[in-house]
């Protein structure tokens, strides 16, 4: 009986939190937040131009939500932005400027807000994270999937270059008992089908972040997650652009070669 209500809880759930489901997963999740506790300070920023190439600087914009930011490394040298522009810049062969626009917290609801700073001067490629906090807030699915749609056509219609980190996979997040954890592992999974399908809709290049880390992350816990155990470790971030590195080639030089 027990496993009964457990699989008929995660399935309220999903199917919409009402109830005593509702209850018990929020309660579990004020209790993970208190573990987790609040950021110490805001992301650190190191906007500017990396790579010793010639030639005008290829841009390159990082929106989304704080694991865009970088939160939770402790050298600006570690945030993924500019170990992105660093690699992008030894790739192109030449030098790379970085504009960080995202905030942390962020979900998709904000993303416009940055969208209109960055296509009121375009880049010339854009990385998009967002999604973890639509999962603990509870947006809806579809229309978590079609904000950031929506926002990837403005992107596009500016004539810049879009990668989309869609959303990572929250099941890897220990401070988040079960079963709530098994909640937001799969609502993490299903929002990040729902962003590829509208990403790729709207001329974008998904890239299914928790597809591609999660069981790394569940690996090497220690040494993934930052000392909050939310947010990615330095080495964390490197396993992240690992795997965004070569999309971000692929779109900038379709975009920017034939300038």
């Amino acid at each position: 009986m027990r496993g009964f209500r457990l699989l008929a809880l995660v399935a309220g759930v999903l199917g919409g939190l009402t109830g005593v489901a509702y209850g018990l997963v929020s309660e579990q999740s004020r209790r993970a937040r208190v573990v987790i506790g609040a950021p110490e300070a805001p992301p650190l920023r190191a906007d500017g131009v990396y790579g010793d190439g010639a030639g005008t600087p290829v841009r390159f914009a990082v929106l989304g939500d704080s694991m865009a930011a970088g939160l939770g490394v402790d050298d600006p040298a570690e945030l993924p932005g500019v170990v992105l522009a660093t690699g992008l810049a030894d790739e192109v062969g030449a030098p790379v400027r970085l504009e960080t626009h995202a905030i942390s917290g962020s979900t998709s609801r904000d993303l416009a807000a940055q969208v209109d700073r960055v296509v009121a001067d375009p880049p010339d490629v854009a990385l998009v994270i967002i999604g973890g906090n639509d999962v603990t807030t509870r947006l809806s699915i579809p229309g978590s999937a079609a904000l950031l749609g929506a926002q990837v056509r403005r992107l596009r219609a500016a004539g810049v270059g879009v990668v989309v980190g869609t959303c990572p996979d929250l099941g890897t997040v220990r401070p988040i008992p079960e079963p709530a954890r098994s909640v937001a592992r799969e609502w993490s999974r299903r929002l990040a089908r729902a962003q590829r399908v509208e990403v790729e809709r709207a001329g974008g290049v998904a890239v299914a972040l928790g597809d591609l880390l999660a069981a790394e992350f569940r690996a090497r816990h220690a040494d993934y997650f930052s000392r909050d155990r939310f947010h990615p470790s330095a080495a964390g971030y490197e396993a992240a652009t690992s795997v965004l590195l070569a999309p971000l080639c692929g779109v900038l030089r379709h975009e920017w070669w034939p300038r």
